[in-house]
């Protein structure tokens, strides 16, 4: 196999990487959610308990639970993927950027991540290896 072949392999599995990343990002950003919302894994709120649902951070926690679980399966990955960057924005311009300019200094590293990891999502899409791809697929199938 020659270099050009490699690459050119390489690159036809970028949509299939994209699906991966999906995944694997959507995996790890539920467990903020839920972790919020019903101390699963661990509890991560002051005081060790969970969030009122009502509160920002309880709103924020059911976007990060559900929105997550959307985004895992690939289901409205565009929309979901567009309001969940949204809450990462507001997470870290409201949460994060008053305690100063560095994201790592204000660890507001993850929500500056995911802010623009869901940005790209929108934009791209959920990848071959989703629920988004499925019924798009069998509705072509369908006008056949």
């Amino acid at each position: 196999m020659n270099d050009s072949s490699l690459v050119a392999r390489w690159r036809s599995l970028a949509p299939y990487l994209l699906s991966i990343a999906r995944v694997m990002a959507a995996f790890l950003f539920m467990q903020v959610g839920t972790a919020k919302l019903i101390a699963f894994p661990a509890a991560i709120m002051p005081g060790g308990g969970t969030a009122p649902i009502a509160s920002l951070v309880g709103i924020a926690g059911v976007l990060e639970t559900f929105g997550g679980l959307l985004l895992l399966a690939g289901l409205f990955t565009r929309p979901v993927a567009f309001l969940l960057s949204g809450e990462m924005a507001v997470a870290y311009f409201y949460g994060h950027a008053p305690q100063g300019f560095w994201p790592v200094l204000n660890m507001g590293t993850d929500a500056v991540f995911y802010c623009f990891l869901w940005l790209y999502v929108s934009a791209a899409g959920a990848g071959p290896w989703s629920l988004d791809h499925l019924i798009a697929s069998r509705a072509r199938w369908v006008d056949r």
